[in-house]
């Protein structure tokens, strides 16, 4: 059974082929079973949608010749994750030349199914919609910046803390964004005390909940940064 029904995978083929300009390749960590968890060592969930998220990807690679995907089990191939950091699955890596940071943790479903779309067109692109003073405060950062976003696939609000999160990764190298789908990490969202999404999370220690316009979320990246809006 395909995961995009024709209206979807409809809109998506027409929106890839007006927006696409340069490659972008899928890069997506899996495991076919539920791993040992190790104290210590990288922690993965059971992979509960993997099996869905592959066909997804799938599917949607095959809808651009612009778009590759690439498939990794993630333990055998565990030098590999530890080159993108990665502690946990399925983990979805958007990448153009270089590792653009852009993260997605769990099904990219529902609302986020858009999220997802944006940030592979974004990426293409090689540019963003940030206004020119978000960009350039980006573009001063000294000190690497950890964004999670957590979300639900209902969550009407969410697409719009993860894209935010996702295009200021674009513009500095010194920004990784994950979007988290809450309810696959459950162990993360009592750590982090989600009790509503989307919660976004800077560098483990500055929570930010609901939706907030550029220059707020900008406030707390450069917080997290140890530096001020200038």
């Amino acid at each position: 059974m395909e995961m995009l029904n024709e209206e979807v995978r409809d809109f998506t083929r027409k929106k890839f082929a007006e927006e696409l300009v340069n490659p972008v390749e899928l890069i997506f960590f899996m495991e076919e079973k539920s791993p040992l968890i190790v104290p210590g060592q990288p922690v993965s969930t059971d992979c509960q949608y993997c099996p869905e998220i592959k066909q997804l990807l799938e599917e949607l690679s095959s809808l651009s010749d612009r778009i590759k995907l690439t498939v990794y089990d993630f333990k055998k191939e565990a030098a590999r994750a530890a080159e993108y950091r990665l502690d946990k699955i399925p983990a979805i890596i958007i990448k153009t030349e270089i590792d653009t940071g852009i993260r997605f943790f769990g099904i990219p479903s529902g609302y986020e199914y858009m999220s997802l779309l944006e940030a592979i067109v974004d990426a293409s692109r090689g540019q963003t919609e940030l206004s020119p003073a978000t960009r350039e405060a980006l573009k001063k950062l000294k000190k690497e910046v950890d964004i999670q976003v957590f979300v639900t696939p209902t969550c009407p609000y969410c697409p719009m803390a993860v894209r935010l999160a996702h295009q200021m990764a674009l513009e500095s190298p010194l920004i990784t964004a994950s979007m988290i789908e809450a309810a696959e990490f459950p162990e993360l969202t009592q750590k982090y005390e989600v009790m509503g999404v989307p919660k976004s999370i800077f560098n483990e220690t500055i929570s930010l909940e609901g939706a907030v316009p550029e220059e707020v979320y900008l406030e707390q990246v450069l917080k997290a940064a140890g530096e001020q809006a200038g």
